[in-house]
């Protein structure tokens, strides 16, 4: 090779090799002619929540259990339980008040202890709740099986029915919600036996709602009647001859003209005289049971002597089995 050409290679490889690294830096120069940032070294990327529990909605309370993860440094993981006085003692930076804080809440307060005792840098809390003892939603009344359930994930009213085994035979056509935040404000519902019929009031409940399914009335018809029971009713909706026809009618020695209803008031059982028979044609008005009323219908001269007393047929009618209807 030529003096010459030795030359110029030699000056031409280093133009060569700075063009090429100039064509390196353009391509990785975003548009905005800013150089790119590069990512801090302990940047963290925020694990997904696992669990219907690990979400802003939920508010912590004593006997919860949680899980605790601090992204990046497993040796602070760690589960615990929420003591009586609503602390969970925690890896370096000791007991953390974190009762009626939610998930979002309690993780920003011991992101910062962590932060500010110079122990993790920029660390992210994440907190699962394995068991939430005080979210749960109580149930009372006239249910199959009254209790305490767990509010996980979003609840309807139907949904704590059906997981209580549904409504008892005695259910009444009210349920009442009682809410933990607003305890002056209970929230009254209409259902019935078939919750189809009543989709409107599958409304939302909450943690720490309390459900109360009323008791249906009970009317008894007692005396000289074919069947003898106790009939559930709602509203005061069963008159006196309903409630004779339920009990299959009177028989041939039934003493119709002698019925009394037996009403339990504040000062004692009151007897009002019904001649059923005029009822029966038109002579006169039915009448209107209400909760609690005993209809008595006498028989034979015997029979009578056996019931004379109010007393006495009040006390038979504990002794009936109770039918429910739907008038």
């Amino acid at each position: 090779m030529s003096g010459w050409n030795r030359r110029f290679l030699l000056r031409s490889v280093p133009v060569f090799f700075f063009g090429l690294c100039s064509l390196n830096l353009v391509a990785q120069t975003p548009a905005t002619g800013e150089a790119p940032k590069a990512a801090p070294v302990n940047e963290t990327v925020a694990p997904q929540a696992r669990g219907p529990l690990a979400n802003s909605n939920v508010k912590l309370g004593v006997g919860d259990l949680i899980e605790l993860t601090v992204f990046g440094v497993p040796d602070l993981s760690t589960k615990t339980r929420v003591s009586g006085s609503g602390d969970v003692y925690l890896p370096l930076i000791d007991y953390v008040h974190i009762a009626d804080l939610t998930t979002d809440e309690a993780q920003e307060l011991i992101q910062k202890r962590l932060e500010d005792g110079g122990f993790v840098r920029s660390p992210h809390v994440s907190i699962f709740v394995n068991e939430s003892a005080s979210q749960a939603i109580t149930l009372l009344g006239e249910i199959a099986r009254p209790g305490t359930y767990p509010a996980i994930g979003e609840r309807r009213l139907f949904d704590l029915i059906s997981a209580a085994g549904g409504l008892s035979e005695k259910a009444g056509r009210k349920v009442t919600i009682e809410r933990r935040g607003d305890p002056g404000h209970p929230l009254e519902l209409p259902v019935s036996s078939n919750l189809a019929e009543n989709t409107d009031s599958n409304v939302d409940v909450f943690p720490g709602d309390t459900i109360i399914v009323s008791r249906a009335g009970i009317v008894y018809v007692v005396g000289d009647v074919q069947r003898p029971s106790g009939f559930l009713i709602e509203d005061n909706s069963l008159s006196v001859l309903k409630a004779l026809a339920l009990a299959g009618g009177g028989t041939k020695t039934s003493a119709l003209s002698k019925t009394r209803i037996l009403r339990q008031t504040p000062t004692g059982v009151q007897e009002i005289h019904v001649n059923l028979k005029k009822v029966l044609y038109a002579k006169a008005p039915d009448m209107a049971l209400v909760k609690g009323d005993v209809l008595f219908i006498p028989g034979s001269a015997g029979k009578v002597a056996a019931y004379r007393t109010a007393d006495a047929a009040m006390s038979m009618s504990t002794a009936l089995a109770v039918v429910a209807i739907h008038p």
